[in-house]
This record gives C-alpha cells, sequence and structure tokens, in this order.
C-alpha cells in the first residue's frame, strides 16, 4: 500500500454564485409593493493552505477531484443567499502548485501559507439592487456566475537544510538515525528507503534539518530506478553530504567512482552547483572499509573535497559532522536576503483601456473578450427579454458598439463574446443602440398600466360631480 506520495494531479473546482431573485412585494391592499428579490450568495474558494502535520499528498492521490460549495440562490423579502463554503485543502511544507504545462503557480512554504486554487462565482444580484428611477420594477434577475475550475499538478519539495545523497545502503538511513531521533527503516538490501527521511540536528546552538534522498544510480536523472521520483527533494537543500560506502561488497564500485556517477546524476538534474558538499566515507567500523578510507582520503582532499571519516554503530567522527553541518548550515542562513514586508501593488487602469477587445475572426464573425462582457454574458438568463435587454444596455455603454462600428463590423454579421469553447454568438443589429429601445418602455409592470384606466374614469366622475355643466 502507498504511504507516501510526493506528486499528484488535483481537479478543483470553485463553488457556484447563487442566483439572484425576481420578486415583487406583496401585501394586503399593497398589490405592487416594490420589488424585492434577493441577492445570490458566493460561491466558496478552494484554498490549498500549508500545514506542518500533513507530510504526504497521499489523500489527493486517493482523491483527485475537489469541489467547494455553491451558494445558495436569494429569496423575496430581500433575503440574500447563504455564501457558499470555501474548501480548505491542507498541504505539506514546501509544496509547488504547477499547471498542466508545467508553469510555477506558487511556492507553499511556512506554516499558514496559502494559495487559491479556485474562485468561486459571485452570487447574482437580484432585481431589488437592479431597481432604479428608469428601471422601477425589474421583472428580471442576475444568474450566479460559475466558479473557476482548474486541473493542478502538487510537487513536495522537502524543506531540509541538508541532503544525504549516495548509493543505496551507503548508510544514509543509518547515519541520519543517529545523528537525530528519526527512526527509518534499516536492512542490508539495495532501495531499503523508499521515501525520503527527515531529521532534526542541534550542534550546540544550530539546529537544522537532514534528509536522505534515497535511489540514486547511475541513469536516476532520466528516470532510471527510483532517482528521478525524489531528485526534487534536493532542490530546497542548503547543503549536499555524498555518503561513500568504504565496506561496499560490489567489486565493480569504489567510493571515488561511486562520488564521480552521484555528481553526474546531479550535474545533469541541474540547478545544484552551487551547493556547498561534504564527503563522508561511512562504515570505518569495519578494518576493511577503515583501509579503503585511508587509501581513498588523500585523493578526495586532493581534488579539494572535505572529507569525514565515520561510522554509524561505533559513533565515530559523528560529533566533528554534526558541528560541520551546522556551520554550513548557518552561513547559508546568513547569505539569505531578509524577507521584506509584503507590498501591495496597486495597478489602475489607464483611462484609455477599455476592458475588453474585439477582433476579426473569418468574413463575418467578430469576438468579444474581456472579463466584463464574458462575466454578464453568464449572468443573463436568455430566457427573458428584459434581461437581455439589460446585457444590451450594459454592453452598449461599455463601449462594445462603437468598438464594432470602428473595426468594421456590418448590420447581420455575427459576434461572439467568450471564448470559442464557450460563447454566445448572435447577429448585430447596428440600429438597435440599446436595449430599452427595443423593448419599449421596459422595466415598468404591465399591471400598472392596466390601472391607469380605471384611474382615469375615477378622475372623469370626480370632474363631473365639481362642474356638472
Amino acid at each position: 500500500m502507498t504511504t507516501f506520495v510526493d506528486r499528484v494531479e488535483l481537479h478543483v473546482v470553485a463553488g457556484n454564485g447563487g442566483h439572484g431573485c425576481a420578486s415583487v412585494h406583496r401585501e394586503k391592499f399593497k398589490p405592487l409593493g416594490g420589488p424585492d428579490g434577493g441577492d445570490g450568495g458566493r460561491g466558496g474558494d478552494v484554498v490549498l493552505v500549508v500545514d506542518l502535520d500533513v507530510t504526504t499528498l497521499l489523500d489527493y492521490h486517493h482523491r483527485p477531484y475537489r469541489k467547494a460549495t455553491n451558494g445558495r440562490p436569494g429569496a423575496g423579502g430581500h433575503r440574500t443567499g447563504a455564501d457558499g463554503q470555501d474548501l480548505v485543502l491542507p498541504v505539506p511544507d514546501g509544496t509547488v502548485v504547477l499547471d498542466r504545462r508545467g508553469n510555477v503557480l506558487a511556492d507553499l512554504v511556512g506554516e499558514g501559507t496559502t494559495f487559491v486554487a479556485g474562485q468561486g462565482g459571485r452570487g447574482g444580484l437580484g432585481n431589488a439592487a437592479l431597481a432604479s428611477p428608469r428601471r422601477k420594477a425589474p421583472g428580471f434577475a442576475l444568474l450566479g456566475v460559475p466558479g473557476t475550475g482548474r486541473e493542478l499538478v502538487l510537487e513536495l519539495k522537502s524543506v531540509a537544510d541538508v541532503a544525504l545523497v549516495g548509493y543505496p545502503s551507503a548508510g544514509k538511513s543509518s547515519l541520519i538515525s543517529v545523528l537525530s531521533a528519526a527512526r527509518p527503516k534499516i536492512a542490508d538490501y539495495p532501495f531499503t528507503t523508499l521515501v525520503p527521511n527527515l531529521g532534526v540536528v542541534t550542534a550546540g546552538t544550530t539546529v537544522f534539518t537532514v534528509a536522505d534522498v534515497p535511489g540514486l544510480i547511475p541513469g536516476a536523472s532520466q528516470g532510471k530506478g527510483l532517482g528521478l521520483e525524489f531528485l526534487r527533494h534536493v532542490e530546497r537543500c542548503e547543503v549536499l553530504v555524498h555518503v561513500l560506502d568504504c565496506a561496499t561488497l560490489e567489486s565493480d564500485r569504489d567510493p571515488l567512482t561511486d562520488l564521480e556517477v552521484i555528481e553526474a546524476e546531479l550535474a545533469q538534474y541541474g540547478g545544484l552547483a552551487d551547493r556547498p558538499r561534504l564527503v563522508v566515507l561511512n562504515k570505518t567500523d569495519i578494518p576493511e572499509g577503515q583501509e579503503l578510507a585511508d587509501l581513498v582520503r588523500p585523493e578526495l582532499e586532493a581534488k579539494g573535497h572535505r572529507v569525514f571519516e565515520v561510522s554509524a554503530v561505533s559513533r565515530k567522527g559523528l560529533r566533528e559532522l554534526s558541528f560541520a553541518l551546522g556551520a554550513l548550515v548557518s552561513e547559508a542562513r546568513a547569505r539569505r536576503p531578509r524577507e521584506e514586508a509584503t507590498r501591495v501593488v496597486i495597478r489602475p487602469q489607464a483611462v484609455n483601456e477599455s476592458g475588453f477587445t474585439v477582433s476579426r475572426e473569418g468574413e463575418a464573425l467578430y469576438r468579444v473578450r474581456g472579463e466584463k462582457p464574458e462575466r454578464w454574458v453568464r449572468q443573463t438568463d436568455f430566457s427573458n427579454e428584459e434581461a437581455v435587454g439589460y446585457l444590451a444596455d450594459r454592453l452598449n455603454r461599455l463601449g462594445v458598439e462603437d468598438e464594432l462600428f470602428r473595426v468594421g463590423a456590418r448590420e447581420g454579421d455575427g459576434v461572439a463574446i467568450g471564448p470559442e469553447d464557450n460563447a454566445v454568438v448572435f447577429d448585430w443589429e447596428p440600429s438597435v443602440v440599446g436595449g430599452a429601445e427595443m423593448l419599449g418602455r421596459r422595466g415598468e409592470d404591465h399591471r400598472l398600466n392596466e390601472l391607469r384606466p380605471a384611474v382615469q374614469r375615477r378622475r372623469d366622475r370626480e370632474a363631473e360631480r365639481a362642474d356638472p355643466e
């Protein structure tokens, strides 16, 4: 059974906004009390949050589809629909969020760091909010906006100060078990370690974390073995430690060759050339291991490597190694730029920026793209003529009509609002300046027109009584 997952595909969908309500207030002796439809509720967001108690992406491996709740529709009596509940997804520290093309969207480091993976749709306005001096009794409401959906890739990169790299069975797990309180699985066969192990080490006043990276063999950077799956865990480490096996039973291996092979794999993976390195000659408690360490150490030092002879069994050289690692980690931390306070960048819209574009596609099709026009189309109930007229008014006020004239659109040409896979297409009629002209006196309740003759007849009778002549 899989217990550790550090890369998953996650499909998230935010909640849809609730529809607005078209309602007219009614009570005894007040048949036309005015519009009182409430607004729809906002859809819930999908939020990724770093949680230090979470160490794997296993939950999203088993359940990759996540959706937030929708906002509730509005109701009469000016009742606003309830907002959808945000869906909070905890992720491990060091999670990188990418899109399907591999572009980095967020690098989540530090407890409580958040990323809104899906934006909930806004709720539609009820007819009470749409009322105005020109539109006293709207017979329509706006629909809620659908929530955004995304296909994401989550990759976990361990947040550690020191990475132990080396061949399988080189003693990395044993070394981390004696340097820290970690208790990894240890055995005498290759690929004992199937997941990165983390341990906390204290060297004087310096406290740092150590991770062992499993599965590095020749060809690991090209996907051979387990190396490619776990090389990403080296990226965040400040110091690299080569753990070389001085008591290997394989006749075709020796510490110098092992070092060259692992360095070649790290170079092919890329991005690690600037990390300081230490070389650890392990298993020197065995006589043959000590002899081999004495033989290769001068050559390693001649190449500029700082070498330590250690033994996880006898604990030889561990104190010197931990303090050397602590000094390198302290130097790396001192080189880090200090975090500045978050700056709020305000970019006001330019005076001449319309907020939409009109492009010609083919002989007689023009496409309108922009956040406002596309949102307005999604909020329109096209079965309601008054709502369609309201949309026409909004587009006209935004300047879409004038822009279509400017780019050469003619009567009868097709106009598409939105992307190709989800657009509303209609035939353009430039003679109709706005929706109000198309629908006449839009916004007035027809029942008011039915009452006018009766009111006029009553006024005529009162005038006759006052002036019988």
